[in-house]
């Protein structure tokens, strides 16, 4: 039996108003979570908190932006479905089941925006050296479907692994939001993980963690936006996109000051005041893009339905928007 796609209605966390002078008449709904991974939505909220807007600067004076914090790409893809959201940075494989759910109506990805900064970590005290090693193991992913949870099974699978779905099998998939892997990770009560920078980088300089498997070059985060908001304001929306290129090279000619304030975006927004060392050592397995690599996202359609959360493998070529 197929798996159902999973779109949890998740709390939206924080919903901030990031936009200075007079009151608009238009607004822009961009969302994006507190991770070193959505740096370039993290970095353009605290240049707007701190009155320096970055994307305030492409848009029409009467134009402002409301940045939105969610936890979880599916509560992203509900706000988009509900027409609350006009653009995200999100995991491909959000944006894909948004796709796919939507009959291929309701999401569009503009273009890339960061890929690798994922991987499976393991308690070396477990002497885990092989696939085969990982069998009775729990491993822990951050949210059922979502982009690092895909990956896990699909690898799995790929190494000719059963997942246990309650009825017997190899592997135990916990799914655990990112902060709660670690406490759980320390007591011992998860073998593995397979996460997302900074947690990849806080269960090993705090956990003791070692990596297993780096996923360098997977696809992990996307600018989405809703296609309704595209077709009625495509001025705009080309704005957006400007500004996130622009911004995407000033993040690369600029590591250190973006990194600061990544570190600042995340305290501001989420309350998790991260060590500068620890960004930075995250920051060296990202590589931010505005190309979107296709046959990445492309593969994660091939792991979704190896997985069985999709019924057939379809053509997403209409996912992919250009003006």
């Amino acid at each position: 039996m197929k798996k159902t796609l999973l779109f949890g209605l998740f709390p939206i966390l924080v919903l901030f108003l990031c936009a200075c002078g007079k009151k608009s008449a238009k607004t822009v709904n961009v969302g994006m979570f507190p991770n070193v991974t959505h740096a370039q939505g993290v970095i353009a909220y605290q240049l707007s908190r701190e009155g320096r807007g970055w994307f305030e600067k492409y848009l029409p004076e009467d134009c402002k932006i409301e940045w939105i914090s969610f936890n979880a790409g599916p509560s992203a893809i509900n706000s988009i479905f509900g027409g609350d959201l006009d653009m995200t940075y999100i995991g491909p494989n959000p944006a894909i089941n948004g796709f796919i759910k939507s009959d291929g109506k309701s999401v569009r990805v503009l273009a890339g925006a960061a890929d690798g900064g994922a991987g499976l970590l393991v308690n070396p005290k477990l002497g885990i050296k092989s696939p085969k090693d990982f069998k009775g193991k729990i491993i822990g992913t951050p949210q059922v479907a979502n982009t690092q949870d895909v990956a896990c099974r699909a690898w799995l699978i790929a190494n000719g692994l059963k997942i246990n779905e309650g009825a017997g099998g190899d592997v135990e998939i916990l799914p655990t939001k990112n902060p709660q892997q670690l406490p759980i990770f320390k007591r011992g009560e998860m073998d593995a993980a397979w996460t997302v920078e900074p947690w990849v980088s806080r269960l090993e300089t705090e956990a003791g963690a070692k990596m297993f498997f780096f996923e360098k070059d997977a696809v992990t985060t996307v600018l989405a936006a809703r296609t309704e908001f595209l077709n009625e304001k495509p001025e705009i929306a080309k704005a957006l996109l400007q500004a996130h290129k622009d911004l995407t090279k000033w993040i690369n000619e600029n590591p250190k000051e973006a990194q600061e304030l990544v570190r600042k975006g995340i305290k501001n927004i989420s309350g998790a005041d991260f060590p500068q060392e620890l960004i930075a050592n995250a920051w060296r397995r990202m590589k931010y893009t505005s190309e979107i690599n296709r046959h990445g996202m492309e593969k994660f359609v091939d792991d979704s339905f190896s997985c069985g959360f999709i019924d057939k493998k379809i053509d997403i070529s209409p996912l992919f928007f250009k003006f």
